[in-house]
């Protein structure tokens, strides 16, 4: 049986606000997969998440270890541990190491893949003005804005999600 051809397509809203590693996946791997389902998807980048679509920086965004006692690790530390130096770059190549044994893609290759499926990403028009990345520095496809027009799609979100 057929849907009735009114019937209204799902969304999803996402806010992504880290730019870390390891927070970089979820919105991009819940987008991608809802826009695979047929749900029609935005992300809203703002303050450090919008580093996830800033094609300057999006290839190399680290995992802290500092405040993330949840983090794997092959031995276990103390949190406190995270503040020497040198413990991001090693927390960062322990967290891609593990991704690259699952064959996990990367971050320039999530977005491509949301970009396949039509997810729209929105850039937070604010958080460029304050940290001074231009619109030629997104990826393409980005789109500059401001909460407004995110919102105007996510009041009528059957998902928001705030990542």
């Amino acid at each position: 049986m057929s849907e009735p051809a009114d019937k209204k397509k799902k969304r999803m809203a996402i806010i992504a606000s880290k730019g870390t590693l390891d927070m970089a996946y979820p919105p991009l791997m819940l987008a991608s997969t809802g826009a695979a389902m047929d749900v029609e998807v935005q992300i809203f980048f703002t303050l450090y998440g919008v580093d996830i679509v800033n094609k300057k920086k999006n290839h190399s965004l680290q995992v802290a270890p500092i405040a993330n006692p949840a983090m794997p690790s092959p031995i276990p530390f103390p949190n406190i541990l995270g503040v020497l130096p040198g413990m991001t770059p090693l927390a960062t190549a322990m967290m891609k190491s593990m991704m690259k044994k699952i064959n996990w893609p990367s971050i320039p290759e999530m977005i491509d893949a949301c970009r396949e499926t039509d997810v729209k990403f929105i850039a937070c028009t604010p958080t460029l003005e304050m940290t001074g990345v231009k619109k030629e520095d997104l990826v393409d496809g980005a789109v500059v804005a401001g909460a407004a027009e995110f919102l105007d799609f996510a009041l009528d979100a059957d998902i928001n999600l705030f990542i």
